[in-house]
């Protein structure tokens, strides 16, 4: 007997369940779309202007690198950049690590070209 009743018990708790797929699917497709213009869009715009600016660097941008260094470009090639941090100091870099392209004379001349302006 309590064979029948327990399975009558697993029947009701599975008869209550509300909803249906509807709601799970609609509430996937949310996340889904809120994933896409919180997280993915943002990083593709970030990953876009980082490609213009970096298709546009030229010999005598001010630029300061990813690991923290500042100087001036002094050649500009396919995928390489040499970039002068000091007198007589040329470091050579791949052009995707330039973080950020400073305004023209930022740094002060090319002998001290690691130091900013004092201001």
């Amino acid at each position: 007997m309590t064979v029948l009743i327990s399975s009558a018990y697993a029947q009701a708790q599975a008869a209550a369940q509300p909803g249906g797929g509807f709601e799970q699917i609609f509430l996937i497709i949310l996340m889904c779309a809120g994933m896409y213009f919180f997280f993915i869009r943002p990083q593709n715009k970030k990953a876009k202007e980082h490609k213009t600016m970096v298709e546009g660097l030229a010999k005598g941008d001010e630029v300061i690198m990813q690991s923290g260094m500042a100087g001036r470009i002094a050649k500009v090639s396919d995928d390489l950049i040499t970039v002068t941090i000091a007198e007589n100091v040329d470091v050579l870099f791949k052009k995707e690590a330039v973080a950020i392209v400073l305004p023209k004379g930022t740094l002060e001349k090319p002998g001290t070209a690691g130091t900013p302006k004092n201001t």
